[in-house]
This record gives C-alpha cells, sequence and structure tokens, in this order.
C-alpha cells in the first residue's frame, strides 16, 4: 500500500516540520511505503500533488495543515471516481474539520495515530458546480457579514496569535455586518428575504463553536443551512452568545433547514462573497450540492460517538468570551 503525506509547513506554529520522519516511520509501522510532498507557493500546490497521487492509485493520502490546505487535497481527490482514503494531521489555527472528526490538534503523532484505530467513515462533501470547474468543501460554505473574517486577517497574525486575531477582527467587523435581500432555493421549498449571513455546514464546528449545527451528520447526505436575518448589532452579539451553549436553534433571527441541495441568488445586484472551507470561493448566484459518502475517511469514531464530548481549552476560551458578549449587551441595554 502507498501513502502521501501532503503538509504545509508554514501551517499554524509550523510544528509539522520536525515530525515528518516520525509520522513516515508510522506509516510504515501500518503497513503503508510512504513518502512526503511539502507544499510550495505555487497556487493549490496541494490540490495538485493530491489530483496527480489519486491518479496514481495511492491508497491513502494525508493531509497536513489547517482547512485550507485539508481543502485543497479534497479538491484534488474528490473529482475522480476511484479514490485513496484520506487522513488528516490538523496544525492550523481553527481546526474546524478536525474539531468535527475529534482528532488531536496540534499534536502530529497522536493525530496520526488515528489510522492505526482503522475506523473509517465514508463522509460527505459539498460540490459547487461553477462553468469554469467545480469546487469542493468538507465543512463549510458561508456568505454576508463576518464570512470575510477569514480572509480579512492576515496569515502572519494567525500564525502568532491564532484565535485572538480573529476575536479582535471580529469585534472590528460585527458592526458593519448588513443584511441583503436574497432568494434561497432548497429541499423543502423557496426562502425569500433579507439575511446578513448564511451557511451550509457539513459538520457541526464552524470558527470553533462546536454547537452551531448540533445535529449535523457527517455521512447522511444532508447540509445544515442556517440563515441569519437580523443585522442588529445586540441581536447578533445574542445570538453569538446563546450559539456557544446550542440554544440557538429556535431563535427568531434565524432559519435553520436541513437540505441536500442549496441555490443562492441575489436579489439586489449586491456582491455577495462565497467563503468555501475558509477561502475566498466566487460570488453568488451559487448552487451547493451535498455528495453523500463521496471519500472515505479515517476518523476517530469512538469520540464522536461519544454524545458527552468534553470540550477542549479552545472551546471553553470561546465559550467564555461568548459569556461576556451576553454580560456586554445587557448592560447596554440597560443605559
Amino acid at each position: 500500500m502507498r501513502a502521501r503525506l501532503i503538509y504545509n509547513p508554514t501551517s499554524g506554529q509550523e510544528i509539522i516540520k520536525k515530525y515528518i520522519a516520525d509520522i513516515l516511520d508510522k506509516l510504515e509501522s501500518y503497513g503503508y511505503e510512504a513518502s512526503a510532498f511539502q507544499t510550495t507557493p505555487v497556487q493549490d500546490s496541494a490540490k495538485i500533488e493530491a489530483a496527480r497521487v489519486t491518479k496514481e492509485g495511492f491508497d491513502l493520502i494525508i493531509a497536513a495543515g489547517g482547512d485550507g490546505t485539508i481543502n485543497e487535497v479534497v479538491s484534488g481527490m474528490a473529482p475522480y471516481e476511484k479514490r485513496p482514503k484520506l487522513a488528516i494531521i490538523p496544525t492550523g489555527t481553527t481546526n474546524d474539520f478536525a474539531r468535527a472528526l475529534k482528532i488531536p490538534r496540534g499534536k502530529p503523532l497522536e493525530a496520526i495515530e488515528i489510522i492505526g484505530k482503522n475506523q473509517v467513515l465514508s463522509i460527505d462533501v459539498g460540490r459547487v458546480p461553477r462553468d469554469y470547474g467545480d469546487s469542493y468543501f468538507v465543512n463549510i460554505a458561508a456568505g454576508g457579514g463576518l464570512t470575510e473574517l477569514t480572509y480579512s486577517v492576515p496569515s502572519r497574525l494567525k500564525t502568532a496569535f491564532g484565535y485572538l486575531a480573529y476575536l479582535v477582527k471580529g469585534a472590528e467587523l460585527l458592526p458593519r455586518v448588513r443584511k441583503a435581500p436574497v432568494r434561497v432555493t432548497h429541499d423543502n421549498g423557496v426562502f425569500e428575504g433579507d439575511v446578513s449571513m448564511f451557511f451550509t455546514a457539513l459538520t457541526n464546528s464552524v470558527g470553533g463553536f462546536e454547537k452551531i449545527a448540533p445535529d449535523a451528520k457527517l455521512d447522511d447526505g444532508l447540509f445544515t443551512l442556517i440563515l441569519v436575518k437580523t443585522d442588529n448589532l445586540f441581536d447578533l452579539m445574542a445570538l453569538l452568545a446563546i450559539v456557544a451553549n446550542g440554544k440557538h436553534l429556535e431563535d427568531v433571527n434565524l432559519e435553520y433547514i436541513k437540505t441536500s441541495r442549496v441555490e443562492i441568488e441575489p436579489l439586489a445586484g449586491q456582491q455577495i462573497m462565497i467563503n468555501i472551507d475558509g477561502e475566498y470561493g466566487g460570488d453568488a448566484p451559487v448552487i451547493f450540492e451535498d455528495l453523500k459518502g463521496h471519500i472515505d475517511m479515517f476518523v476517530n469514531l469512538d469520540e464522536i460517538n461519544d454524545e458527552h464530548y468534553i470540550g477542549d481549552e479552545d472551546s471553553l476560551a470561546l465559550e467564555a468570551v461568548a459569556q461576556k458578549f451576553v454580560e456586554e449587551t445587557e448592560r447596554m441595554k440597560e443605559k
């Protein structure tokens, strides 16, 4: 069996570089003939390499990096009928996809041991069909409002400050969120009205919040579509707060929908940029299609099936920030 490690050397705190030899040794112990590819500044280098080894019939690809690197690897594999298995070593800043899969983040040797457990799940992949070439995603496609946050934070700040960089930028952008009229077509009908943000999620984790789509399943062929219908600052702050504990599903400012296909159309000629797994993915109008069970992936099934998963330090930190938003909102309302 042949395995190819595709790694981003600059992801996160650049920790992956010192573990390459140990990772390859571990893969050899699992029965793979292992080799490595370091991504380069060339656009889509991880995607190109993933496509190459997929066509060559490799049995396994390991994507090491942040959500962007994982997206590139999946995008390189997804168009082909016969695809390798996939494993990930999350070393980025947010690592939303790894959060959903309960794969250790920032701990490469622990992450690679997931392969040794031999627990494989056929996960859904999102496709964005376009005339100039399809795009793919494994975690989320979104638009409007705070979705521009990911490409508003410079890479050097993500590396140096992690979540803090996002929180600071988020506080800056929140007052500028504005609604726009859209038509959203889904399996259950059509929504037509104003939204400030929308999220089309394949997993339960978005921006580090693990309860934003609490009933999301990795292999059911359905997106969780969330439409945010308010741009009121107080309402948005309150929403952000209750998202941390999963109590937002019945909020009047949200539409929460399960669907296998989504079509987003702007109605006022306003530009709506699309964020695909944290990177700019073109503008609306746009279609999202769920490819059920499209990629076989090594996952941590023992943890995924545990309904009483205990959050890590990052999750607890985000909940603390959300609680501060609640307190600040109440204080401002009293004035």
